[in-house]
């Protein structure tokens, strides 16, 4: 019989996507982490990195790290992008692989795809698509990604390893990922894995 998880799963991704599509609304409000250029500055994205893009598809963001900090996907290559949000790396990946490449980006917060389709549009990027999906469930076919990134987004799954292996399904052969994201070298409590505000904060 499968492991029943502690915490609320349908409630967790519900709280999370009310959480992000205000971020995605409402990008230079409180939170309780950096969005925008505040945290691209204070993450290392170089201006050479975000050269040409404009204020909307960069104030959105609320990533952990610099994905790029271990190199750009190289022309032509295939990108999956889990949790693409506002779409800042998922464009980035973009411009490096392409006319030859392609990027999809996967999230399940209808606002993020929309700001993210919005921002793909206004810089006439024709080599990225954002689709809705669930870490667990990558909408994405059997060993089509060169690489898969994710920024700031595994430690919002509830299930880890089904997200894992998804990553591990849809790389071809030899493929890569680049993934930066908060955690925690110690157990966790059951009492703490069921308080869904931590898991958002």
């Amino acid at each position: 019989m499968a492991k029943q998880p502690i915490v609320d799963v349908d409630r967790l991704r519900q709280e999370v996507q009310d959480h992000y599509a205000e971020v995605a609304h409402n990008p230079h409000g409180e939170f309780h982490f950096h969005t925008g250029h505040a945290a691209t500055t204070r993450l290392g994205y170089t201006e050479a990195l975000l050269d040409g893009f404009p204020d909307a598809c960069i104030e959105a963001f609320a990533g952990v790290a610099n994905l790029f900090s271990f190199g750009l996907p190289q022309t032509g290559e295939k990108v999956v992008d889990i949790g693409s949000g506002g779409g800042l790396d998922a464009l980035i990946a973009a411009r490096a692989v392409g006319g030859d490449g392609a990027v999809i980006g996967v999230d399940m917060t209808a606002d993020m795809r929309d700001r993210a389709t919005r921002n793909a549009a206004a810089l006439g990027v024709s080599n990225v698509e954002f689709r809705d999906g669930f870490a667990e469930e990558l909408p994405v076919d059997d060993g089509w990604a060169d690489l898969v990134i994710s920024n700031g987004v595994l430690n919002l799954v509830p299930g880890k390893v089904a997200a894992y292996e998804e990553i591990l399904r849809v790389l071809r052969p030899g493929g890569r990922i680049q993934i930066a994201d908060v955690c925690v070298e110690r157990e966790v409590p059951d009492e703490a894995k069921r308080d869904i505000d931590l898991w958002k904060g």
